[in-house]
């Protein structure tokens, strides 16, 4: 009774979980805005800045220990205007007070607790503070008195440090990303990755370093660029990708991957799942096995897109953020198991068969007694101690799994933050788009279109410019570069899965848009738009939790002047790429993205290596040929087909199963015909040049089958879509028609 009665604060109107999460605290909290900036500057007083989200931990255990403490939040009313911000929705913000907070104390996390001057030049930062003081560390109370009496009585002091602050700000995000003219950065920044993730791997355990453990997206992305070719980025990739397949850090009963791993042998996960690691992550599985063939690759994709539409598809068909590791304040109550109710649930027989399979045969190793499901060794492993095929193994332990995830179905789950936000939309689009495609998976491609056509349709404002995040039925916040750049990847996804040319559409509209608003003349983009309340216009390049948006960016311009045909987005690349090349070459390991873009502007991409580009038709080559075997119509009106392509000698095609972004397969369509039973003949693995990659393609003569049926329209036709390349270019992409009227 007594929550029903507390008094709501002004967050009580805002949409954000994680601000919502604190409308009953008794601090007079205001959300970022201009009426607090304002009359911090009015009363000359203070701004005490929180950041934080939804699904943070400490954010919630310092909103429980502080925030609702009548006499804490009487010292922070009475000396600061109070600033709650949610790092998801203004992840500018958070960029300029989390690295204030790394220069003022040399580490950094969330909570995030900034304190401001009017001027909102940081002069205080921490973390996680206990309410009061404990174990020589202290207590948030006394830091707010301390600050109280510092801005009251030792005023210049303060003012002189916020300006030190600032000073260092701007060097570290102004200064060390203003574009230079410069030429390209050198082919060989790759090699010096690969060195530096070298230095850092784990041979055992995979990923780089020690514990705590991040799967690090932007590591695996550049390990699969150039894993057929380097055996010890090959080595890097699968190890990392199996070790984290089995452990803890990956969800074996309902699949997708939690935030990161506390240890190293990724058992025991921090247990937050978002939504950007699993789009990443289910993309790069999903390419994985696509490259190796690995059938763990694919059930580990297949299985994170299916957690993705049951747990994380909102109603509308775009995807919440994300889930919280704790349920009534203990982290991971929901995923943990302790013994007795394992036995409870599996009998003794199930338990003693999953017992060594799922790591809870020994002691328990968590918090309370529990365990944390893993396997304990590789699956193949495990199935050829029992003289089993791996999938023989995976279908008996299946049927004891899905019992205990009915089990864990009926305990409180975590809570979901349900705010739909377009950058790790993107990501999950493309994720979707890929693995669908890759897959054989049609639904996987429906989901990720369903998503596209949400965001494309509810976060625009009036104008038509692209939002940031939606919640309950209202979009909200100018896009930022994440958002451009993610969502055009995920476009160009659907793109490539379904050869719909309006997503190329989307996706050329929403980079106009981008450059327009956030291009900057000399070469690359800002973060964010102007604004008054932010103190540094910033650009990203460094790869984080996600890879550099700046690079993403360069990615993307480098296809679209690809399939677009339009190589203006070329040169936007180039002059991108070559703004950053003072920062690419030296600090190579924190741009891994920027490193790709590189590597694939050097070796002459979109177009493949050793390859020269020509906007000349193919068609007027008279390169390929083809000839149609039209069969008569069954009693649904299906006609069965074959047909029969020839290429002129010296010269190849792509086959329909290269998976490289940066090539046109080959692939039959139908304009007023149904296509149904395609069966195209596999690829050779055709080297481009000495030294260099492989694409899969076709040459002489080959067959294409299926069966069309007319839908209706005057004139039928079918299309053969291709890209002809000798040993010296690569001509532009072309289509062959062929007429059924004249059959």
């Amino acid at each position: 009774m007594a929550d029903e009665i507390k008094q709501k604060n002004r967050l009580a109107a805002e949409s954000s979980p994680y601000l919502l999460l604190h409308q009953t605290n008794p601090v007079d909290w205001y959300p970022w805005g201009a009426e607090a900036l304002e009359r911090a500057r009015r009363e000359d007083r203070p701004v005490f800045l929180s950041v934080g989200y939804s699904t943070c931990y400490w954010c919630h255990v310092m909103e429980r220990e502080s925030f609702t403490d009548p006499a804490i939040a009487e010292l922070m009313n009475r000396s600061f205007i109070n600033v709650k911000l949610d790092r998801e929705e203004r992840p500018e913000l958070d960029e300029i007070y989390m690295t204030a907070t790394q220069l003022l104390t040399r580490h950094g996390g969330w909570p995030n607790s900034v304190f401001l001057t009017p001027d909102l030049k940081p002069f205080f930062a921490g973390t996680y503070f206990p309410p009061y003081d404990r174990q020589g560390r202290p207590g948030f109370s006394t830091v707010l008195q301390s600050l109280a009496d510092a801005w009251q009585n030792r005023r210049q002091e303060v003012e002189e440090q916020a300006e030190e602050v600032a000073r260092a700000l701007r060097s570290y995000l102004e200064e060390r990303v203003a574009p230079v003219a410069a030429t390209l950065a050198g082919p060989d920044v790759v090699a010096r990755v690969l060195t530096g993730l070298e230095a850092n791997f784990d041979a055992q355990w995979g990923g780089f370093g020690s514990a705590p453990k991040f799967p690090t997206p932007s590591n695996l992305f550049l390990l699969l660029e150039v894993a057929d070719k380097n055996p010890v980025a090959e080595q890097m990739l699968t190890v990392t990708l199996d070790q984290m397949a089995r452990g803890g850090i990956y969800d074996q009963l309902a699949g997708g991957f939690h935030r990161y791993a506390t240890d190293r042998e990724w058992k025991v996960p921090h247990f937050e799942k978002m939504l950007y690691d699993n789009g990443l992550l289910l993309e790069i599985y999903a390419r994985e096995w696509r490259r190796s063939g690995s059938p763990e690759a694919a059930r580990i994709a297949r299985e994170t897109a299916r957690f993705l539409e049951r747990e994380m598809t909102a109603p509308e068909g775009a995807l919440w953020s994300a889930i919280d590791a704790e349920t009534d304040g203990h982290e991971g109550l929901y995923y943990v198991w302790s013994r007795e109710e394992l036995l409870e649930v599996l009998g003794d027989e199930g338990f003693g068969f999953l017992a060594p399979l799922l790591g809870f045969q020994g002691s328990p190793f968590f918090e309370q007694g529990t365990y944390v499901l893993h396997l304990s060794q590789p699956l193949a492993r495990l199935a050829e101690r029992r003289q089993l095929e791996p999938d023989e193994l995976m279908g008996e332990m299946t049927p004891l799994m899905a019992t205990l995830l009915e089990r864990r179905n009926t305990r409180q789950r975590p809570l979901t933050d349900d705010k739909i936000l377009t950058d790790w939309n993107g990501m999950a689009i493309a994720g979707l788009a890929t693995a669908g495609q890759l897959l054989d998976e049609p639904k996987f491609i429906a989901q990720a279109a369903a998503a596209a056509d949400f965001i494309l349709d509810q976060l625009r404002d009036d104008q038509g410019l692209l939002l940031h995040s939606w919640r309950q039925g209202h979009g909200r916040i100018p896009a930022f570069l994440g958002d451009y750049v993610f969502l055009t990847r995920g476009l160009l996804g659907l793109h490539r899965a379904t050869g719909e040319e309006s997503w190329l559409d989307h996706a050329v509209d929403i980079t106009r848009q981008q450059q327009e608003r956030l291009g900057d003349p000399e070469g690359g983009f800002f973060t964010a738009a102007a604004s008054d309340d932010v103190l540094f216009r910033t650009k990203e390049i460094f790869d984080g939790a996600l890879p550099g948006t700046n690079a993403v960016a360069a990615l993307n311009l480098l296809q679209l002047a690809e399939r677009a045909g339009d190589e203006s987005w070329l040169a936007v690349a180039g002059k991108t790429l070559r703004g950053f090349s003072s920062m690419i070459d030296s600090h190579p390991d924190g741009v891994k993205t920027m490193a790709v873009a590189v590597r694939r502007l050097h070796l002459g991409e979109p177009v493949p290596a050793d390859k020269s580009w020509s906007s000349e038709p193919a068609g007027e080559e008279g390169v390929l040929t083809a000839d149609l075997d039209l069969q008569p119509a069954n009693e649904d009106g299906w006609r069965p087909f074959s047909l029969s392509l020839r290429l002129a000698p010296g010269w190849h095609v792509y086959a329909n199963d290269e998976a490289s972004p940066h090539t046109r397969p080959t692939r039959v369509v139908g304009r007023g015909v149904e296509l149904d039973s395609l069966e195209y003949p596999t690829g050779e693995d055709l080297p481009l040049a000495e030294g260099s990659d492989t694409v899969r393609g076709y040459l002489g003569e080959i067959a294409i089958r299926g069966a069309l049926r007319s839908t209706g329209e005057p004139e039928g036709v079918l299309v053969v879509e291709y890209q002809p390349c000798d040993d010296t270019r690569c001509l532009a992409p072309a289509e062959l028609e062929l007429s059924l009227s004249e059959l």
